[in-house]
């Protein structure tokens, strides 16, 4: 045998063994059995088992133990280990018990996740003191809020948390390492449930998991075929919902970062084209106290500039070259806010780094948005010298995208969901030009069937980043999807607006939460307490906020019933004053007890 062969031989061994130890188990079988459970894998005919004790310790073994008690072990199929939480009793398993394929990501499927079930590993908290395990129940109350977060994606075969350009700018050695060692941490979802997998080398059921959207579609244009992908990337450093995760922290990081790809498949070609959103980088709140626009508060107003440089400074790093378009109003909260960013970046604005502010509002109003084409006038020389990223039918690069485009409002939802698309609209015009699908002058309305798939495309995009930061679907949602406003995407506008109110105020908290707890911005100890439950007094005390709220209505409802009758009974006036008058002391007495009313986040947040 020559050397040669025997170089290949060793190569191909270490290939093959490289190749056994980042394939994830895709099925598994799982034993809930009186002293652990265990994983087993369903889709190879020899695998380690995964063997989780009550105590919360790990283990591979090579078989399912034999069960010795006379209770039959409890058995079903999960998809995927999600990982590990400790609270104070002990440590909870989380695991994929339903999935869903909902396309392919260059060549490999891509799964959502359609449920996650919550196992408790260790049952000492039923002995432990009342206090212990009160706060036990509240902490796993928090974990099952969990279990319904949206929008998380997964792949077996493709790392998601990566853009297409950076994928392919991984080395050979790089790419040979388990998805979770090649994952973008800021994109991890279950970064900080992993931690005790990885620190057992578990790597065959470390599943790196997305928060974000996945949308594609196939269009026929003539005799060819395009494949169309949308994907959306959500941060998990200042991970939070609408009203309790605003602005940046002093790192930088903001609230609501989402990196969203667009790319395409033609004739063998790929091209993809990556723009990001992000809350304004300045250290600023918005408390929630009942009203339904409550005021914005910029705090540590002299740090400002140094948290945007941190934040722009990090994209830079990341995207190179970095165009920010501020679409908040000029009058104003909004305008306080968006005349603070403008001075905190001047002192870092140049050629590479560019800010823009366009009134999205006093420009397109609410239905004018067809009046974006002025913002892009604006911008177009940008994203012609920023490029996009494109391999020819060779696999060989042909094209890099050397900057980004990040876009905000205040929410960075609606506003920004509406003109994020018109920038991908445009640059996808520019691809299909040279692929030589699209003439100079013709566009995607040019075909109506491609044209109503973008649009959707795009609306679902919206919606699906905007159920989890605020949790309803965008607004303005019907101009992305249908091209134009229409009176039932404004009356549902409206009601989305209402809920937003409702979700802020009465829901968000305990959310809010349970995205510390499972992100570890909250590490559970026993000698840091929950935040005390705040004792409530006068009507709030025997009267829930929707009680509260049936009084309030029903007098307003009596108020304007004795007012109809006025003309024919004078009494009714005295009568339409008093419940007028009860309406608007419940009220009062309602916003000035807000805090006992409202429901916020309890836990603290700890340095890590």
């Amino acid at each position: 045998m020559e050397i040669g062969d025997t170089k290949e031989i060793i190569d191909n061994f270490m290939m093959e063994k490289a190749e056994h130890t980042r394939k994830l188990y895709t099925r598994m079988r799982l034993w809930e059995l009186p002293d652990q459970y265990v994983a087993e894998p369903l889709d190879v005919s020899s695998g380690s088992c995964l063997a989780v004790n009550r105590d919360g310790s790990m283990a591979l073994i090579d078989e399912v133990p034999h069960c010795t008690t006379v209770r039959v072990p409890r058995i079903q199929t999960i998809y995927g280990v999600v990982g590990i939480v400790k609270l104070l009793a002990g440590s909870y398993l989380v695991v994929i018990t339903e999935r869903e394929c909902v396309g392919s990501f260059l060549g490999h499927p891509i799964y959502k996740v359609l449920s996650l079930k919550v196992f408790s590993c260790d049952r000492s908290a039923k002995n432990s003191w009342d206090d212990k395990k009160k706060m036990e129940s509240e902490f796993y109350s928090l974990l099952k809020v969990a279990e319904k977060t949206p929008g998380l994606y997964f792949s077996y075969n493709v790392n998601i948390t990566l853009s297409t350009q950076r994928l392919n700018y991984l080395g050979e050695e790089s790419s040979r390492l388990p998805l979770w060692r090649q994952a973008e941490p800021r994109f991890l979802w279950n970064n900080f449930m992993l931690e005790p997998l990885v620190d057992n080398k578990l790597d065959p059921y470390i599943l790196p998991i997305l928060q974000g959207s996945f949308q594609n579609f196939q269009a026929a244009i003539g005799k060819d075929i395009i494949d169309v992908t949308l994907i959306a990337r959500r941060c998990t450093r200042r991970n939070g919902t609408r009203m309790w995760r605003r602005g940046a922290d002093a790192d930088g990081y903001v609230a609501n970062f989402v990196e969203s790809e667009q790319i395409i498949q033609l004739k063998g070609h790929t091209a993809s084209f990556v723009q990001v959103r992000g809350s304004i980088p300045l250290i600023w709140d918005q408390i929630v106290d009942l009203s339904y626009k409550p005021m914005f508060e910029i705090l540590k107003s002299e740090n400002a500039p140094r948290v945007a440089e941190r934040h722009f400074l990090d994209l830079r790093k990341k995207y190179g070259n970095i165009l920010a378009i501020d679409l908040v109003n000029t009058r104003g909260d909004e305008g306080r806010l968006s005349e603070k960013f403008a001075t905190s970046v001047q002192n870092i604005l140049n050629n590479d780094m560019r800010y823009f502010h366009f009134d999205f509002h006093k420009i397109c109003g609410h239905v004018h948005f067809e009046r974006l084409n002025i913002l892009y006038d604006q911008i177009e020389d940008f994203l012609i010298k920023n490029r996009y990223y494109m391999l020819n039918d060779k696999g060989e690069k042909v094209e890099t995208q050397i900057g980004i485009v990040r876009t905000n409002c205040v929410d960075c939802l609606d506003r920004t969901n509406v003109t994020q698309s018109m920038i991908g609209r445009k640059m996808l015009e520019f691809q299909l030009q040279r692929l030589g699908l699209f003439d100079a002058d013709e566009s995607i309305s040019t075909h109506p069937n491609f044209d109503d798939c973008f649009k959707i495309l795009w609306a679902d995009h919206g919606d699906d980043i905007s159920i989890q930061y605020s949790g309803t679907p965008a607004l303005k949602g019907d101009f992305v999807r249908f091209g134009r406003r229409t009176i039932r995407g404004i009356l549902k506008d409206g009601w989305n607006a209402l809920l937003r109110y409702y979700l802020n105020n009465f829901v968000d908290g305990t959310k809010q939460d349970s995205i510390d707890l499972v992100h570890g911005h909250y590490i559970v100890s026993f000698n840091r307490d929950m935040a005390p439950n705040l004792k409530k007094g006068g009507i709030e005390a025997i009267a829930p906020f929707p009680v509260v709220l049936g009084l309030i209505l029903m007098g307003i409802f009596f108020s304007l019933l004795s007012l109809l009758r006025v003309r024919n009974d004078y009494w009714q006036l005295p009568l339409s004053l008093f419940w007028a008058t009860s309406s608007i002391l419940t009220i009062q007495y309602v916003r000035a007890n807000c805090r006992a009313f409202c429901n916020r986040p309890q836990l603290h947040k700890p340095t890590r």
